[in-house]
Protein backbone atom coordinates (compact mmCIF):
# COMPACT_ATOMS: atom_id res chain seq x y z
CA UNK A 1 0.00 0.00 0.00
CA UNK A 2 1.13 3.42 -0.75
CA UNK A 3 2.38 5.52 1.87
CA UNK A 4 3.05 9.11 0.12
CA UNK A 5 2.01 10.70 2.74
CA UNK A 6 4.91 10.30 4.90
CA UNK A 7 7.21 12.53 2.48
CA UNK A 8 4.82 14.91 1.53
CA UNK A 9 4.33 18.42 2.21
CA UNK A 10 0.91 19.57 2.76
CA UNK A 11 -0.26 22.65 2.08
CA UNK A 12 -3.53 24.35 3.98
CA UNK A 13 -6.34 26.35 2.26
CA UNK A 14 -8.17 28.31 4.40
CA UNK A 15 -10.68 28.90 0.63
CA UNK A 16 -11.95 32.15 2.00
CA UNK A 17 -9.18 33.67 2.40
CA UNK A 18 -6.87 32.54 -0.48
CA UNK A 19 -8.43 34.19 -3.68
CA UNK A 20 -11.42 36.02 -4.66
CA UNK A 21 -12.42 35.64 -8.62
CA UNK A 22 -16.47 36.39 -8.09
CA UNK A 23 -16.09 39.46 -6.15
CA UNK A 24 -17.85 39.17 -3.09
CA UNK A 25 -14.94 39.54 -1.31
CA UNK A 26 -14.55 35.94 -0.07
CA UNK A 27 -12.26 33.51 -1.39
CA UNK A 28 -13.69 30.65 -3.77
CA UNK A 29 -12.98 27.33 -5.62
CA UNK A 30 -11.76 29.28 -8.70
CA UNK A 31 -9.63 31.39 -6.97
CA UNK A 32 -7.65 27.81 -5.84
CA UNK A 33 -7.99 26.80 -9.47
CA UNK A 34 -6.33 30.23 -10.40
CA UNK A 35 -2.65 30.09 -7.84
CA UNK A 36 -2.30 26.17 -8.63
CA UNK A 37 0.59 27.10 -10.25
CA UNK A 38 2.03 28.64 -7.49
CA UNK A 39 1.33 25.98 -4.96
CA UNK A 40 2.69 23.64 -7.63
CA UNK A 41 5.60 25.86 -8.26
CA UNK A 42 6.05 25.99 -4.07
CA UNK A 43 6.88 22.37 -4.27
CA UNK A 44 4.15 20.62 -1.87
CA UNK A 45 2.80 17.46 -2.92
CA UNK A 46 -1.57 18.14 -1.11
CA UNK A 47 -3.29 21.24 -0.54
CA UNK A 48 -5.64 20.38 2.44
CA UNK A 49 -8.93 22.47 1.82
CA UNK A 50 -10.74 23.71 5.16
CA UNK A 51 -14.49 23.32 4.77
CA UNK A 52 -15.95 24.33 1.56
CA UNK A 53 -19.71 22.51 2.30
CA UNK A 54 -22.94 23.78 2.46
CA UNK A 55 -23.31 26.56 5.66
CA UNK A 56 -24.89 28.82 7.70
CA UNK A 57 -21.42 29.96 8.16
CA UNK A 58 -22.05 30.88 12.07
CA UNK A 59 -18.74 28.70 12.44
CA UNK A 60 -17.16 29.63 8.74
CA UNK A 61 -17.80 26.19 7.29
CA UNK A 62 -18.15 23.83 10.59
CA UNK A 63 -21.23 24.05 10.55
CA UNK A 64 -22.65 21.92 7.57
CA UNK A 65 -25.74 21.54 5.92
CA UNK A 66 -25.54 19.58 3.37
CA UNK A 67 -22.40 17.61 3.88
CA UNK A 68 -22.44 16.56 -0.27
CA UNK A 69 -22.71 19.87 -1.65
CA UNK A 70 -20.12 22.63 -2.33
CA UNK A 71 -21.77 26.06 -0.71
CA UNK A 72 -22.54 28.66 -3.31
CA UNK A 73 -19.91 31.42 -1.96
CA UNK A 74 -17.25 28.74 -2.93
CA UNK A 75 -19.09 27.33 -6.30
CA UNK A 76 -20.22 23.86 -7.21
CA UNK A 77 -19.15 20.45 -7.83
CA UNK A 78 -18.41 21.13 -11.00
CA UNK A 79 -16.19 23.81 -10.49
CA UNK A 80 -15.15 20.98 -7.56
CA UNK A 81 -14.32 18.81 -10.43
CA UNK A 82 -12.38 21.25 -12.41
CA UNK A 83 -10.13 21.33 -9.18
CA UNK A 84 -9.05 18.14 -8.63
CA UNK A 85 -8.34 17.74 -12.26
CA UNK A 86 -5.85 20.79 -12.07
CA UNK A 87 -4.55 20.11 -9.43
CA UNK A 88 -3.81 16.50 -10.42
CA UNK A 89 -2.33 17.29 -13.65
CA UNK A 90 0.04 18.81 -11.29
CA UNK A 91 1.15 16.20 -8.86
CA UNK A 92 -0.79 17.53 -6.14
CA UNK A 93 -2.86 15.67 -4.47
CA UNK A 94 -6.69 16.93 -2.51
CA UNK A 95 -7.17 16.49 1.02
CA UNK A 96 -10.70 17.97 2.22
CA UNK A 97 -11.26 18.51 5.93
CA UNK A 98 -14.83 16.54 7.01
CA UNK A 99 -16.55 17.86 9.67
CA UNK A 100 -18.73 14.67 10.75
CA UNK A 101 -18.76 14.86 14.74
CA UNK A 102 -21.85 17.38 14.31
CA UNK A 103 -23.90 19.20 11.34
CA UNK A 104 -25.79 22.70 11.23
CA UNK A 105 -28.88 23.09 13.19
CA UNK A 106 -29.99 24.24 9.64
CA UNK A 107 -29.31 20.40 8.54
CA UNK A 108 -32.42 18.78 6.94
CA UNK A 109 -31.93 16.06 9.65
CA UNK A 110 -31.94 17.80 12.63
CA UNK A 111 -34.79 20.29 11.69
CA UNK A 112 -36.79 16.76 11.24
CA UNK A 113 -35.09 15.19 14.16
CA UNK A 114 -35.92 18.58 16.47
CA UNK A 115 -39.53 18.12 15.52
CA UNK A 116 -41.10 15.82 17.47
CA UNK A 117 -40.05 11.96 19.27
CA UNK A 118 -41.26 9.94 16.90
CA UNK A 119 -39.86 10.89 13.49
CA UNK A 120 -37.65 8.83 11.41
CA UNK A 121 -33.97 10.87 12.34
CA UNK A 122 -35.48 11.08 16.23
CA UNK A 123 -32.19 9.80 17.63
CA UNK A 124 -29.90 11.03 14.97
CA UNK A 125 -28.71 13.05 17.70
CA UNK A 126 -27.92 13.62 21.10
CA UNK A 127 -31.14 14.35 23.27
CA UNK A 128 -32.15 13.89 26.87
CA UNK A 129 -34.38 15.51 29.31
CA UNK A 130 -33.89 17.71 31.70
CA UNK A 131 -32.99 16.92 35.33
CA UNK A 132 -36.27 17.47 37.59
CA UNK A 133 -34.73 20.91 38.78
CA UNK A 134 -35.24 21.59 34.60
CA UNK A 135 -30.99 22.27 34.17
CA UNK A 136 -29.22 19.89 31.80
CA UNK A 137 -28.40 17.04 32.11
CA UNK A 138 -24.78 16.70 33.24
CA UNK A 139 -21.81 19.20 33.60
CA UNK A 140 -20.58 19.26 30.01
CA UNK A 141 -19.37 22.25 28.71
CA UNK A 142 -19.40 23.96 25.49
CA UNK A 143 -15.68 24.51 23.66
CA UNK A 144 -17.52 27.44 22.82
CA UNK A 145 -18.37 29.18 26.02
CA UNK A 146 -21.86 27.87 28.72
CA UNK A 147 -23.08 24.50 28.99
CA UNK A 148 -23.05 21.92 26.22
CA UNK A 149 -26.90 21.36 26.23
CA UNK A 150 -29.51 23.60 24.57
CA UNK A 151 -33.06 23.08 25.62
CA UNK A 152 -35.39 22.61 22.49
CA UNK A 153 -39.09 23.84 22.80
CA UNK A 154 -40.31 21.34 19.93
CA UNK A 155 -39.37 18.30 21.72
CA UNK A 156 -38.88 19.55 25.56
CA UNK A 157 -35.53 18.18 25.51
CA UNK A 158 -31.86 19.12 25.65
CA UNK A 159 -29.66 18.43 22.92
CA UNK A 160 -25.75 18.03 23.26
CA UNK A 161 -23.46 20.73 21.54
CA UNK A 162 -19.61 20.72 21.99
CA UNK A 163 -19.36 23.41 20.24
CA UNK A 164 -21.98 26.25 18.91
CA UNK A 165 -25.32 25.79 19.58
CA UNK A 166 -25.83 25.78 15.99
CA UNK A 167 -23.47 22.57 16.19
CA UNK A 168 -25.66 19.90 16.99
CA UNK A 169 -24.06 16.85 17.78
CA UNK A 170 -24.50 13.90 16.08
CA UNK A 171 -25.36 10.27 17.79
CA UNK A 172 -22.59 7.49 16.41
CA UNK A 173 -24.40 5.79 19.46
CA UNK A 174 -27.01 5.30 16.10
CA UNK A 175 -25.67 2.49 13.52
CA UNK A 176 -27.80 4.64 10.92
CA UNK A 177 -25.61 7.85 11.45
CA UNK A 178 -22.72 5.65 11.05
CA UNK A 179 -23.89 3.94 8.20
CA UNK A 180 -24.93 7.88 6.93
CA UNK A 181 -20.46 8.85 7.53
CA UNK A 182 -19.35 6.12 5.59
CA UNK A 183 -21.39 6.66 2.43
CA UNK A 184 -20.56 10.32 2.93
CA UNK A 185 -16.40 9.42 2.55
CA UNK A 186 -17.47 7.25 -0.08
CA UNK A 187 -19.24 10.27 -2.07
CA UNK A 188 -16.28 11.95 -2.05
CA UNK A 189 -13.94 8.97 -2.77
CA UNK A 190 -15.94 9.41 -6.29
CA UNK A 191 -15.30 12.37 -6.70
CA UNK A 192 -11.76 11.48 -6.62
CA UNK A 193 -10.15 13.02 -3.21
CA UNK A 194 -6.97 11.61 -2.32
CA UNK A 195 -8.22 12.13 1.59
CA UNK A 196 -9.49 14.05 4.81
CA UNK A 197 -8.67 15.53 7.52
CA UNK A 198 -11.00 14.77 10.29
CA UNK A 199 -12.38 17.41 12.34
CA UNK A 200 -12.56 16.90 15.78
CA UNK A 201 -12.07 12.82 15.43
CA UNK A 202 -12.09 11.84 19.05
CA UNK A 203 -15.45 13.98 19.49
CA UNK A 204 -17.87 11.48 17.54
CA UNK A 205 -19.33 9.25 20.53
CA UNK A 206 -20.34 10.22 24.08
CA UNK A 207 -20.66 8.53 26.93
CA UNK A 208 -23.98 6.79 26.90
CA UNK A 209 -25.11 6.96 30.47
CA UNK A 210 -24.47 10.72 30.39
CA UNK A 211 -21.81 10.93 33.44
CA UNK A 212 -20.18 14.16 34.63
CA UNK A 213 -17.09 15.13 33.59
CA UNK A 214 -14.86 15.12 36.74
CA UNK A 215 -12.69 18.85 37.26
CA UNK A 216 -9.05 18.50 36.50
CA UNK A 217 -6.52 17.79 39.34
CA UNK A 218 -4.50 20.17 38.08
CA UNK A 219 -6.50 22.87 36.27
CA UNK A 220 -5.16 26.40 35.93
CA UNK A 221 -7.60 29.03 35.86
CA UNK A 222 -8.36 29.61 31.51
CA UNK A 223 -10.05 31.95 30.01
CA UNK A 224 -12.50 29.06 29.15
CA UNK A 225 -13.75 27.18 31.48
CA UNK A 226 -14.12 23.92 29.51
CA UNK A 227 -10.85 23.66 30.07
CA UNK A 228 -11.15 22.99 33.40
CA UNK A 229 -12.76 19.37 33.19
CA UNK A 230 -11.25 16.33 32.39
CA UNK A 231 -13.18 15.05 29.38
CA UNK A 232 -13.64 11.62 30.84
CA UNK A 233 -17.03 11.08 29.33
CA UNK A 234 -18.01 13.76 26.70
CA UNK A 235 -15.21 12.53 24.18
CA UNK A 236 -12.22 10.05 23.77
CA UNK A 237 -15.06 7.11 23.89
CA UNK A 238 -13.95 3.57 22.98
CA UNK A 239 -16.19 3.34 20.19
CA UNK A 240 -14.73 5.71 18.53
CA UNK A 241 -11.35 3.56 17.89
CA UNK A 242 -13.78 0.91 16.28
CA UNK A 243 -15.53 3.39 14.59
CA UNK A 244 -12.23 4.51 13.29
CA UNK A 245 -11.33 0.95 11.67
CA UNK A 246 -14.46 1.22 9.82
CA UNK A 247 -13.66 4.29 8.33
CA UNK A 248 -10.35 2.74 7.39
CA UNK A 249 -12.05 0.22 5.85
CA UNK A 250 -13.99 1.99 3.46
CA UNK A 251 -10.72 4.37 2.46
CA UNK A 252 -8.61 1.27 1.76
CA UNK A 253 -10.97 0.21 -1.24
CA UNK A 254 -9.64 3.48 -2.66
CA UNK A 255 -6.04 3.92 -3.87
CA UNK A 256 -3.31 5.98 -1.72
CA UNK A 257 -5.93 7.63 0.36
CA UNK A 258 -5.26 9.20 3.59
CA UNK A 259 -6.92 10.24 6.54
CA UNK A 260 -5.63 12.41 8.86
CA UNK A 261 -7.29 13.01 12.44
CA UNK A 262 -7.29 16.10 14.38
CA UNK A 263 -6.31 15.07 18.15
CA UNK A 264 -5.03 17.17 20.85
CA UNK A 265 -3.87 14.70 23.14
CA UNK A 266 -0.24 13.15 22.30
CA UNK A 267 -1.75 9.84 24.50
CA UNK A 268 -4.95 9.41 21.87
CA UNK A 269 -2.75 10.32 19.11
CA UNK A 270 -0.65 6.67 19.38
CA UNK A 271 -4.13 5.17 19.90
CA UNK A 272 -5.57 6.78 17.13
CA UNK A 273 -2.35 5.96 14.55
CA UNK A 274 -1.53 2.10 15.74
CA UNK A 275 -1.52 -1.14 14.09
CA UNK A 276 -2.16 0.50 10.76
CA UNK A 277 -6.20 0.17 10.70
CA UNK A 278 -7.54 3.09 11.94
CA UNK A 279 -5.98 6.78 11.14
CA UNK A 280 -2.98 7.07 8.68
CA UNK A 281 -1.87 10.19 10.36
CA UNK A 282 -2.89 11.93 13.42
CA UNK A 283 -2.78 15.98 13.32
CA UNK A 284 -0.96 17.11 16.28
CA UNK A 285 -1.42 20.26 18.16
CA UNK A 286 1.61 20.06 20.83
CA UNK A 287 3.92 22.16 18.53
CA UNK A 288 0.93 24.93 18.07
CA UNK A 289 1.33 25.86 21.54
CA UNK A 290 2.54 29.21 22.99
CA UNK A 291 5.58 27.95 24.51
CA UNK A 292 8.92 27.71 21.92
CA UNK A 293 11.85 25.46 22.85
CA UNK A 294 14.06 23.00 22.01
CA UNK A 295 12.56 20.66 24.72
CA UNK A 296 9.36 20.87 23.69
CA UNK A 297 10.20 19.90 19.93
CA UNK A 298 12.94 17.16 21.18
CA UNK A 299 9.85 15.83 23.67
CA UNK A 300 7.08 16.25 21.47
CA UNK A 301 8.47 14.06 18.52
CA UNK A 302 10.41 11.86 21.31
CA UNK A 303 6.51 10.65 23.05
CA UNK A 304 5.07 10.53 19.91
CA UNK A 305 7.61 7.45 18.47
CA UNK A 306 7.84 6.38 22.00
CA UNK A 307 3.61 6.25 22.41
CA UNK A 308 2.80 5.43 18.86
CA UNK A 309 5.89 3.05 17.67
CA UNK A 310 4.18 2.35 13.78
CA UNK A 311 1.81 5.39 13.91
CA UNK A 312 2.83 8.74 11.91
CA UNK A 313 2.32 12.34 13.08
CA UNK A 314 1.41 15.21 10.80
CA UNK A 315 3.30 18.06 12.33
CA UNK A 316 2.52 21.90 11.97
CA UNK A 317 3.65 25.24 13.58
CA UNK A 318 0.40 27.58 12.50
CA UNK A 319 -3.09 26.69 10.84
CA UNK A 320 -6.38 28.55 11.31
CA UNK A 321 -6.79 27.98 14.57
CA UNK A 322 -4.15 29.67 16.38
CA UNK A 323 -2.03 32.62 15.95
CA UNK A 324 0.73 32.76 13.38
CA UNK A 325 4.15 31.00 14.76
CA UNK A 326 6.11 33.92 13.52
CA UNK A 327 4.25 36.25 16.34
CA UNK A 328 3.34 34.13 18.58
CA UNK A 329 7.07 32.63 19.29
CA UNK A 330 9.38 35.58 17.61
CA UNK A 331 8.66 38.32 19.54
CA UNK A 332 11.15 40.24 17.59
CA UNK A 333 10.12 42.55 14.50
CA UNK A 334 13.53 43.17 13.71
CA UNK A 335 14.61 39.52 12.99
CA UNK A 336 11.28 38.18 11.89
CA UNK A 337 12.33 36.95 8.45
CA UNK A 338 15.19 35.28 10.17
CA UNK A 339 12.54 32.97 12.29
CA UNK A 340 10.49 32.36 9.73
CA UNK A 341 13.47 30.90 7.88
CA UNK A 342 14.58 28.69 11.25
CA UNK A 343 11.03 27.75 11.32
CA UNK A 344 10.66 26.56 7.91
CA UNK A 345 14.03 24.29 8.70
CA UNK A 346 12.69 22.51 11.63
CA UNK A 347 9.36 21.69 10.80
CA UNK A 348 10.55 20.75 7.32
CA UNK A 349 13.50 18.32 8.95
CA UNK A 350 11.27 16.27 11.78
CA UNK A 351 10.22 12.79 11.33
CA UNK A 352 6.56 12.97 10.11
CA UNK A 353 4.91 15.20 7.47
CA UNK A 354 4.88 18.71 7.78
CA UNK A 355 1.41 20.67 7.40
CA UNK A 356 2.38 24.61 6.37
CA UNK A 357 -0.66 27.27 6.40
CA UNK A 358 -1.11 29.08 3.76
CA UNK A 359 1.15 32.54 4.11
CA UNK A 360 3.24 30.83 6.52
CA UNK A 361 5.47 30.57 3.16
CA UNK A 362 5.54 34.35 3.18
CA UNK A 363 6.49 34.78 7.06
CA UNK A 364 2.60 36.38 7.39
CA UNK A 365 2.55 37.32 11.13
CA UNK A 366 -0.67 37.60 13.05
CA UNK A 367 -3.29 40.41 12.15
CA UNK A 368 -4.36 42.59 14.95
CA UNK A 369 -8.30 42.39 14.96
CA UNK A 370 -10.41 45.38 16.10
CA UNK A 371 -13.61 44.26 18.40
CA UNK A 372 -15.78 45.73 15.17
CA UNK A 373 -14.01 43.57 13.31
CA UNK A 374 -14.32 40.19 14.75
CA UNK A 375 -16.35 37.59 12.22
CA UNK A 376 -15.30 35.02 14.75
CA UNK A 377 -18.09 33.49 17.76
CA UNK A 378 -15.28 32.63 20.03
CA UNK A 379 -13.61 36.27 19.54
CA UNK A 380 -16.78 37.51 20.27
CA UNK A 381 -17.61 35.49 23.60
CA UNK A 382 -14.08 35.90 25.19
CA UNK A 383 -13.09 39.53 23.90
CA UNK A 384 -11.04 41.30 25.08
CA UNK A 385 -9.16 38.23 27.07
CA UNK A 386 -9.54 36.37 23.66
CA UNK A 387 -9.44 37.94 20.69
CA UNK A 388 -10.48 34.88 18.73
CA UNK A 389 -9.04 33.38 15.69
CA UNK A 390 -9.57 35.87 12.98
CA UNK A 391 -6.23 37.56 13.37
CA UNK A 392 -4.62 34.28 11.38
CA UNK A 393 -7.51 33.81 8.94
CA UNK A 394 -7.19 37.46 7.01
CA UNK A 395 -6.54 37.56 3.32
CA UNK A 396 -3.66 35.90 1.23
CA UNK A 397 -1.75 38.97 -0.06
CA UNK A 398 -0.67 38.81 -3.45
CA UNK A 399 0.46 42.05 -4.86
CA UNK A 400 0.70 45.22 -2.67
CA UNK A 401 0.34 47.71 -5.68
CA UNK A 402 -3.13 45.66 -6.37
CA UNK A 403 -6.45 46.70 -4.79
CA UNK A 404 -7.22 44.68 -1.97
CA UNK A 405 -3.52 42.84 -2.17
CA UNK A 406 -4.95 41.25 -5.31
CA UNK A 407 -6.89 39.15 -2.96
CA UNK A 408 -10.40 40.73 -4.26
CA UNK A 409 -11.70 44.09 -6.01
CA UNK A 410 -14.56 44.11 -3.30
CA UNK A 411 -13.97 44.41 0.30
CA UNK A 412 -12.47 41.43 1.90
CA UNK A 413 -14.74 39.82 4.20
CA UNK A 414 -11.70 40.37 6.88
CA UNK A 415 -9.61 43.16 6.60
CA UNK A 416 -5.84 43.17 5.41
CA UNK A 417 -3.39 45.40 7.25
CA UNK A 418 -0.26 47.34 6.45
CA UNK A 419 2.09 45.05 8.71
CA UNK A 420 0.65 42.05 5.88
CA UNK A 421 1.23 44.07 2.99
CA UNK A 422 5.11 43.71 3.77
CA UNK A 423 5.08 40.18 2.81
CA UNK A 424 3.53 40.31 -0.25
CA UNK A 425 3.80 37.49 -3.14
CA UNK A 426 5.19 39.65 -5.87
CA UNK A 427 7.33 41.55 -3.30
CA UNK A 428 9.45 38.22 -2.41
CA UNK A 429 9.11 36.00 -6.01
CA UNK A 430 12.60 37.84 -7.48
CA UNK A 431 14.30 38.01 -3.81
CA UNK A 432 16.61 35.23 -3.74
CA UNK A 433 16.79 35.97 0.07
CA UNK A 434 13.19 36.00 0.89
CA UNK A 435 10.77 33.76 2.82
CA UNK A 436 9.11 32.35 -0.03
CA UNK A 437 12.05 31.12 -1.79
CA UNK A 438 13.65 29.78 1.22
CA UNK A 439 10.43 27.66 1.67
CA UNK A 440 11.09 26.72 -2.13
CA UNK A 441 14.97 26.12 -1.86
CA UNK A 442 14.24 23.83 1.45
CA UNK A 443 11.40 21.64 0.42
CA UNK A 444 13.19 21.20 -2.61
CA UNK A 445 16.17 20.34 -0.34
CA UNK A 446 14.20 17.66 1.71
CA UNK A 447 13.26 15.84 -1.53
CA UNK A 448 17.06 15.47 -3.08
CA UNK A 449 17.93 13.84 0.59
CA UNK A 450 16.69 10.14 1.78
CA UNK A 451 17.75 10.88 4.55
CA UNK A 452 14.88 12.76 5.58
CA UNK A 453 12.50 9.58 4.94
CA UNK A 454 14.79 7.70 7.36
CA UNK A 455 15.71 7.50 11.26
CA UNK A 456 15.90 10.91 13.55
CA UNK A 457 18.35 10.76 16.34
CA UNK A 458 18.30 13.99 18.71
CA UNK A 459 22.24 14.54 20.17
CA UNK A 460 22.63 16.15 23.45
CA UNK A 461 23.35 19.73 23.79
CA UNK A 462 23.24 22.19 26.59
CA UNK A 463 21.84 25.39 24.09
CA UNK A 464 20.98 24.15 20.94
CA UNK A 465 18.40 21.47 19.30
CA UNK A 466 20.49 19.21 17.43
CA UNK A 467 19.60 16.24 15.45
CA UNK A 468 20.89 13.74 12.95
CA UNK A 469 18.62 12.23 9.87
CA UNK A 470 19.13 9.30 7.93
CA UNK A 471 20.76 5.43 8.03
CA UNK A 472 24.69 5.69 7.04
CA UNK A 473 24.95 9.08 5.68
CA UNK A 474 23.53 11.33 7.90
CA UNK A 475 22.52 15.07 7.92
CA UNK A 476 22.79 16.64 11.14
CA UNK A 477 20.83 19.45 11.76
CA UNK A 478 21.60 22.28 14.32
CA UNK A 479 19.08 25.15 15.13
CA UNK A 480 19.75 27.93 17.83
CA UNK A 481 16.31 29.30 18.62
CA UNK A 482 17.97 31.20 21.55
CA UNK A 483 18.30 34.88 21.30
CA UNK A 484 21.69 34.82 21.86
CA UNK A 485 24.99 33.17 19.99
CA UNK A 486 26.63 29.61 20.57
CA UNK A 487 29.55 28.28 20.11
CA UNK A 488 30.08 24.44 18.82
CA UNK A 489 32.99 22.16 18.61
CA UNK A 490 33.30 21.80 14.56
CA UNK A 491 32.58 17.73 14.39
CA UNK A 492 29.53 17.44 12.72
CA UNK A 493 30.56 16.93 9.57
CA UNK A 494 30.94 19.40 6.30
CA UNK A 495 28.68 21.86 4.46
CA UNK A 496 27.78 20.41 1.09
CA UNK A 497 27.44 22.57 -1.69
CA UNK A 498 23.31 22.71 -1.40
CA UNK A 499 22.80 22.42 2.45
CA UNK A 500 21.25 25.43 3.76
CA UNK A 501 22.54 27.69 6.69
CA UNK A 502 22.01 31.12 8.10
CA UNK A 503 23.58 33.24 10.66
CA UNK A 504 26.33 30.61 10.82
CA UNK A 505 30.27 31.15 10.72
CA UNK A 506 32.43 28.45 10.31
CA UNK A 507 36.59 27.43 10.85
CA UNK A 508 38.33 24.65 11.03
CA UNK A 509 37.33 24.55 15.08
CA UNK A 510 34.20 26.42 15.64
CA UNK A 511 31.01 26.42 14.46
CA UNK A 512 29.72 29.96 15.80
CA UNK A 513 25.62 30.01 15.42
CA UNK A 514 24.01 33.55 16.02
CA UNK A 515 20.94 34.44 16.90
CA UNK A 516 17.91 31.98 15.47
CA UNK A 517 20.54 30.52 12.98
CA UNK A 518 21.25 26.84 11.53
CA UNK A 519 23.02 24.83 9.32
CA UNK A 520 22.84 21.27 8.17
CA UNK A 521 26.01 19.12 7.59
CA UNK A 522 26.68 15.81 6.09
CA UNK A 523 27.87 13.13 8.58
CA UNK A 524 28.91 9.70 8.37
CA UNK A 525 30.02 9.30 11.79
CA UNK A 526 27.59 7.34 14.28
CA UNK A 527 25.86 9.54 16.93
Amino acid sequence: METWWKDAVIYQIYPRSFKDTTGNGIGDLKGIISKIDYIADLGVDAIWLSPIFTSPMKDMGYDVSNHRDIDPIFGNLKIFDQLIKKSHKNNIKVIIDQVLSHTSDKHPFFILSRSNKTNPKKDWYVWADAKSDGSPPNNWLSIFGGSAWEWDTSRKQYYLHNFLKSQPDLNFHNKMVQKWVQSTIKFWLEKGVDGFRLDTANYFFHDKKLRNNPALSNKKINSNPYYQQELKHSINQRENLIFMKALRKVTNKYKDIVMIGEIADPKVQAEYTSDNNKLHMAYSFELLRENFSKTLIQNTVLDFFKNSKNGWPCWSFSNHDVPRHVSRWSNSKIHEHNFAKLTCAILLSLKGTPCLYQGEELGQTQTEIEYDEIKDPPGKKFWPIDFGRDGCRTPMVWNKKEKNAGFSNYTPWLPIKKLQLKNAVEDQKNNKNSVLNFYKNFISFRKRHSAFKEKLNFIKHKDLLIFSRGNKVKIVCIFNLNKYQVEVDNRFGYLAKDFPYSNIKINKEKIIIKRYGFGFFKSSEIF
